[in-house]
């Protein structure tokens, strides 16, 4: 858990209050996550208790966080199911506490599923698809600003940190991604607002059922395909055992990409840049988790991920790029 603000349980409670969400009863730190600091925040009103969840910005400022905060409210009012940001009387959704940025959105029913089933990276895949298309008439712009700029700013930083044959590794993908995105077939892609890091716990369920998306503070807009590699190397990698840790999982791939592309089709330059943006997405984490893990800031509670996963996943995705191209090829993923 990381806590990197401490909220005054009667500073909270005014700003519920002014939200109209109630008078708050418990106020109590989220596990999880190293971006912001989060609270689970009970209330009562009229009676009926409610949870929400009170996010303190520690990275993103005040210029950057509306879009994200209304790229929230333009999906749930689409019937995307993600939290919906809460308004004060004059219709502002940005808040301060303790002279940082905050928000209040509703709790989303269900827990996160950290071992996904088939089942569940076909509601995965089929509710993204429906995220990228609902977003697709948001007006606002950002760009991911953990995108390749970002990674070609922050090799260079963790470079010292790195044993020789992991530089060697993370130079040349680096190398390799700033040439797939001069490409035209790159620049082609169909692009607009992403979550770019759905993550299993990130996604919640109740059973089979899917209950939301959350955790929209790395968005931006990508390329769709971006997002849909990121998701692929969370929800259809093999977590934890030592022999199988990011090894790609095909049965689950299969079924993410299958019900993804009966909402939406991808393009054929989608279908054929798909292993490299598998790539792309395992350098962009392993790359922030070694900037989290060498590079921490100070908190409460603090427990950095640990980089090797993505490491393992990107030697992965490099080394079986050809056989991966192949495996995919029946749900659509790449063309012979």
């Amino acid at each position: 858990m990381a806590v990197y603000t401490e909220v005054p349980q009667d500073e909270a409670a005014a700003l519920l209050r002014e939200l109209q969400l109630g008078e708050l009863t418990a106020l109590r730190g989220i596990q999880g996550g190293i971006e912001n600091t989060n609270y689970f925040a009970t209330t009562v009103l009229d009676g009926a208790e409610t949870e929400h969840v009170l996010t303190v910005f520690e990275r993103l400022g005040f210029e950057q966080l509306p879009y994200y905060l209304r790229l929230m409210k333009h999906l749930a009012q689409k019937g995307i199911p993600v939290p919906e940001p809460a308004a004060n009387t004059r219709g502002e959704i940005l808040h301060r506490l303790q002279g940082k940025p905050a928000a209040v959105v509703n709790k989303l029913a269900g827990h996160s599923e950290l071992r996904p089933s088939v089942v569940h990276c076909e509601a995965v895949g089929a509710m993204l698809a429906r995220m990228h298309l609902a977003g697709q008439d948001f007006a606002m712009q950002q760009p991911n600003l953990r995108g390749l700029a970002w990674w070609n700013e922050t090799v260079p930083v963790v470079l010292p940190h790195l044993s020789d044959d992991q530089a060697t590794l993370i130079r040349s993908e680096l190398a390799y991604q700033n040439h797939v995105a001069a490409q035209p077939a790159f620049k082609a892609l169909p692009h607009g607002p992403v979550h770019a890091d759905l993550f299993r716990d990130n996604v919640m369920f109740d059973g089979d059922r899917l209950c939301g998306f959350f955790d929209f503070y790395f968005a931006g807009n990508d390329s769709w395909l971006f997002d849909l590699a990121v998701t692929l190397n969370d929800w259809c990698i093999f977590h934890g055992d030592e022999a199988a840790d990011g090894l790609h999982d095909e049965r689950r791939a299969h079924a993410m990409l299958a019900s993804y592309q009966s909402v939406r089709p991808l393009t054929a330059a989608e279908r054929q840049l798909l292993p490299a943006m598998l790539r792309a997405g395992a350098l962009r984490f392993w790359l922030s988790r070694l900037w989290d893990w060498h590079l921490p800031r100070e908190a409460a509670m603090l427990k950095p991920h640990d980089p090797g996963h993505f490491e393992r996943v990107l030697r992965e995705r490099v080394r079986q790029a050809r056989d991966l191209a192949d495996s995919l090829r029946d749900a659509g993923g790449v063309p012979a």
